[in-house]
């Protein structure tokens, strides 16, 4: 064994932090343990597995920044259990629940949201530390399995049959593929410190929406998650038309000011001209 190869090692036996890792390796069983329903024609307990491989997705952040425990490892690690848990089990569930029956076109779709979610991650991976500070550039990958496994549940309250070839799952498919991979920021709740103060006005907010979650689960998950994808579009759409009007401005002053200079350079050209003309 070579001086270089023991010092890697070494170095990852120190980078290995316990707790996170096992609630990241807890997310990749429940993963596995939904596509493996999903082949068995079990979608509930496939779409429920996906949402339970989100918590401890979101446990593990939480757990590595409270303990200063964050390693290259563990965020490795990380986002290749999200490709597995929020990028390929869910393009199977819904493949095998629905879009086998669009043939050719189904399974495409499938495999485009995969590919997305994979460039999602790969683009975080990169953009981190910088862009995706305190928001998402683009969809994140959990939301997208969650708008998928809501889905699933929702349709599975109100419906026994699962749907055959289904347009409607398919356009879902493609627009979360895409959201994925655009320019659209997200609001990212990484930041939220807990411990600190907050008002009482959003304490009721929170009892009012566990209120609504209570009454109908099956209806709330869906329309909560939903609701978080649009408010990211409706909210860019906003920022770009403010956006518009200050550009033309800009531009407007910067043609103005290209004239005044262009008007200044005439009168002196003319000024030294006349000059010429009484010598």
């Amino acid at each position: 064994m070579t001086t270089r190869v023991f010092r890697r090692r070494m170095g990852l036996g120190r980078g290995v932090y316990l707790l996170p890792n096992l609630c990241t390796t807890a997310s990749l069983f429940c993963g596995f343990f939904s596509i493996a329903k999903s082949l068995s024609g079990d979608y509930i307990s496939a779409a429920w597995a996906i949402l339970l491989s989100g918590i401890f997705d979101l446990l593990d952040g939480r757990l590595a920044r409270l303990a200063h425990a964050e390693s290259e490892f563990g965020i490795e690690y990380d986002s290749l259990v999200d490709l597995a848990s929020f990028g390929l089990a869910p393009g199977i569930m819904v493949y095998t629940w629905t879009l086998f029956g669009l043939k050719k076109i189904g399974w495409l779709a499938a495999f485009l949201y995969f590919a997305c979610g994979a460039m999602r991650l790969a683009r975080f991976n990169v953009q981190h530390n910088t862009v995706e500070g305190k928001r998402f550039q683009g969809l994140p990958i959990p939301i997208a399995a969650y708008v998928m496994a809501t889905y699933v549940i929702f349709y599975h309250d109100y419906f026994a049959i699962p749907p055959e070839g289904s347009y409607v799952v398919l356009g879902m498919t493609v627009a979360l593929s895409l959201l994925m991979v655009s320019n659209i920021g997200y609001l990212s709740f990484k930041q939220v410190d807990f411990r600190h103060r907050n008002s009482f006005f959003a304490l009721v907010l929170l009892v009012i929406g566990l209120f609504i979650v209570a009454l109908s689960p099956e209806a709330a998950m869906f329309i909560l998650v939903v609701g978080y994808v649009a408010f990211g579009i409706v909210e860019h759409v906003i920022r770009e038309r403010r956006k518009g009007p200050f550009l033309e401005q800009m531009r407007a002053r910067r043609r103005e000011r290209r004239a005044r200079r262009l008007a200044m350079m005439a009168e002196i050209e003319a000024g030294a001209e006349s000059q010429e003309n009484l010598h």
